[in-house]
């Protein structure tokens, strides 16, 4: 498979991670685009939300989880922060599987992009 986030997963492409369990794994995105931009991803390849299936249902839970751990780890969960999941190019997904980033440290606008 010629997927980026697949490769990183299977440590094919070395990368840094913050956060890694059995199903995703967490990363600092190379863009950052807030103080605090972490990318969560899970292992298991998806293009996006429009495959996920019920059977997803406990995936997506601990993508919440880790998110909320990590803010309070990273000091933005008081504060505010922001889980982001774009499903694709129109929506602004350039890698085409499933990833959620995590945004905190400034005042983010409302309504995004």
């Amino acid at each position: 498979m010629d997927c980026l986030f697949c490769k990183m997963a299977s440590g094919a492409i070395p990368v840094n991670k913050v956060y890694e369990d059995d199903l995703l794994f967490a990363i600092e995105d190379i863009s950052p685009q807030a103080p605090l931009h972490l990318l969560i991803i899970p292992k298991r390849h998806l293009v996006n939300t429009l495959e996920l299936t019920p059977q997803d249902d406990q995936l997506i839970g601990a993508v919440h989880r880790v998110a909320a751990a990590l803010a309070r780890e990273r000091g933005v969960a008081e504060e505010g922060f922001r889980l982001v999941n774009n499903n694709n190019a129109g929506a602004g997904q350039s890698v085409f599987h499933i990833h959620f980033h995590l945004l905190g440290g400034r005042r983010l606008a409302w309504p995004p992009g």
